[in-house]
């Protein structure tokens, strides 16, 4: 049976709480759960003491017994030093799609062609006034 310590929603609409339980993998999120081990409340502030709770002891039980905890729950265990989570890096996140791309290298093109027509503006009156 495969264990996962995840959060299981609870509270009113619009107006979120969390248990943090160890449940089956198979169960529905806010079903069936074997224990209930700590509760999380965003609506508090982030450096609220109360935000997150968690039983270090039973949380370490079950880490021992193998139950793997979800990426929001690595977190809080990252936050409590229960649990050492890698940070990740997606150098590409912040990089427009390919569609805006095409479209910032169309208006690059475009201002680069008006920049060379002035120039060849600006050039060919002062050969004129020459010549005179």
């Amino acid at each position: 049976m495969a264990i996962k310590i995840r959060l299981s929603r609870g509270g009113s609409k619009k107006r979120p709480y969390y248990h943090v339980v160890v449940a089956d993998v198979r169960a529905p999120r806010d079903g069936r759960f074997i224990e209930r081990i700590g509760s999380y409340n965003p609506m508090l502030p982030k450096d609220s003491e109360d935000r997150v709770k968690l039983d270090k002891e039973r949380v370490e039980h079950w880490l021992s017994v193998g139950a793997k905890p979800t990426d929001r729950v690595h977190r809080f265990l990252d936050a409590e030093g229960l649990l050492k989570r890698e940070a990740r890096n997606n150098p590409k996140k912040a990089e427009p799609g390919k569609k805006a791309q095409e479209r910032l290298e169309e208006k690059r093109q475009a201002e680069e062609d008006a920049k060379a027509a002035a120039e060849a503006e600006a050039e060919a009156p002062a050969e004129e006034n020459a010549a005179e």
